[in-house]
């Protein structure tokens, strides 16, 4: 039976004018190859469910022969029929002699699992007009509380959902599966020379740590004012976004094959500021003096081409400030949707309102929502976050003050959270403040210390769900506010 042909022989209703997208033809075709070959049933059941049925007779008959195939029992027209006997809607379409039909006109097998694809999109089609309904009705509401953002932020949530559920991949899968996307990965590192299975950040010596910025993990990249921690996140931006290749698939969309579309909610910088940073990275003439306009002439052609050479760089700024996690989470989704997505960068997390109706019984309960939202969305998003976030003052109050994990200020659920947690740390920042009286034989020391770590930081892992932790040491140049490898990439020392 093809869906061409199949009601030449079983009744179906007839359509009444403007009835959703349906085909019932395509549900009595996959409800016969069931009836009559039980495994066809696990070749769709992960997916269609009895609710994508238009008809619900059709969604009824369904869901009784799944019962029966899961737990081990015959499904077909002759044990249907006792438990259909009293069924209103199937005695109307003809009852047992219905379900002999759909037997009787079965598809082959192997074509089973194509009506269902096409029972479900459908299906997906009928929940796109019911959701475009639910927001006009949403829209004329009379509570004039409900700000018109907070609508149009359910609504994208609601659409987003909508389209990832549009995904037939769900569920169990094999281990040979498992095994080819582990193969697949390696292989992928293996093209990029240097064995990373996630995105660079730009720093080989950080790379050789984490390997890379995974998709759906959540990263903290923490550190008391000064340290350089939007610096760094802005780096490992830009580096993202300028490497950034693609290829064009079978379906006309997009694959990522190098780099990636780069998110960045900037909360305490503007725009223009951010910018001003990249551009400095980029030509390697100070930030201070771009701003301020000490510049020459050739100085100046030198920031004209580069900002022709990076202008098209996929890297997307939102300086939004005291944005609600649920705005941002939907300007994230949108940015998905339309251009693409590949790393989401916040700075920073403490700015982040709560999008709850209900304030938080403390901020602390609030950084917590905040964390484990921003952790779903990378889940959701499948894309690798890096959420900033402040230090205690306690560390100031130690001898050492390298940062630990118990520094992290509202440190509720964000080290539970977070699948890395970084911690940027300049022993310089705090060696100048404690510069001697020059002259002194205490001054020379300092000079030489100073010397040493002047342009230098660490960068520490201390937590890592997939690797090790550990401290890598990176170049500083605070004029570019530009971080870079040392000449001795690649070597680390371990975290205490």
């Amino acid at each position: 039976m093809t869906a061409e042909t199949a009601d030449h022989s079983l009744p179906a209703p007839e359509d009444e004018a403007g009835a959703p997208p349906h085909n019932i033809e395509a549900e009595q075709a996959l409800l016969g190859a069931i009836l009559y070959e039980n495994e066809t049933f696990h070749r769709v059941s992960d997916w269609l469910k009895a609710e994508h049925f238009y008809d619900p007779v059709h969604g009824r008959v369904y869901e009784a022969a799944g019962r029966l195939i899961q737990a081990g029992s015959l499904a077909d027209a002759v044990v249907l029929k006792s438990r259909f006997e009293n069924d209103p809607g199937l005695k109307e379409l003809g009852g047992a002699v219905y379900l002999a039909d759909l037997m009787r006109e079965a598809p082959e097998p192997a074509s089973a699992p194509e009506y269902g694809k096409l029972v479900y999109e459908l299906a997906l089609r009928r929940a796109l007009i019911t959701l475009g309904s639910e927001i006009s009705l949403s829209a004329k509401g009379s509570d004039e509380a409900v700000e018109a953002r907070a609508l149009i932020e359910d609504a994208e949530r609601s659409l987003f959902k909508l389209a990832e559920s549009g995904s037939l991949s769900k569920g169990f899968m094999t281990f040979a599966a498992a095994l080819g996307d582990s193969v697949a990965m390696a292989e992928a590192a293996y093209k990029r020379g240097g064995g990373l299975s996630g995105i660079s950040s730009g720093l080989k010596t950080l790379d050789a740590k984490l390997g890379g910025l995974h998709p759906s993990d959540l990263i903290i990249l923490a550190g008391r004012p000064s340290m350089g921690k939007t610096a760094l996140a802005t780096n490992i931006a830009f580096s993202v976004a300028k490497a950034y290749q693609h290829e064009i698939l079978a379906d006309g969309s997009k694959k990522t094959t190098d780099g990636g579309v780069v998110g960045f909610f900037s909360l305490e910088m503007s725009g223009e500021q951010l910018a001003t940073r990249l551009i400095a990275d980029y030509t390697g003439i100070s930030g201070y003096l771009i701003r301020q306009g000490k510049i020459d002439a050739a100085q100046y052609e030198e920031i004209r081409d580069g900002v022709a050479a990076i202008q098209d760089c996929p890297l997307y700024i939102d300086d939004t400030g005291g944005i609600s996690i649920g705005a941002l989470a939907a300007r994230a989704r949108r940015l998905k949707r339309t251009v693409g997505l590949d790393l989401l960068v916040i700075d920073y997390l403490q700015l982040i309102t709560s999008s709850g109706s209900r304030k938080a019984d403390s901020r602390v309960q609030e950084v917590s929502e905040i964390t484990m939202s921003l952790k779903s969305l990378a889940k959701e998003l499948h894309v690798p976050v890096i959420a900033l976030s402040q230090l205690s003052r306690q560390v100031e109050q130690r001898d050492d003050k390298k940062p630990q994990l118990a520094d992290l200020r509202e440190s509720g659920s964000i080290e539970q959270d977070a699948d890395v947690v970084m911690f940027v740390f300049r022993e310089s920042y705090y060696l100048e403040r404690l510069e001697p009286k020059e002259g002194s034989e205490e001054h020379l020391k300092w000079e030489d210390e100073m010397r040493e770590v002047r342009n230098q930081a660490d960068v520490i892992v201390a937590k890592q769900r997939h690797g090790p932790i550990g401290s890598v040491k990176v170049a500083f140049d605070p004029d570019r506010t530009k971080f870079s490898d040392l000449e001795q990439s690649g070597r680390y020392t371990d975290y205490e």
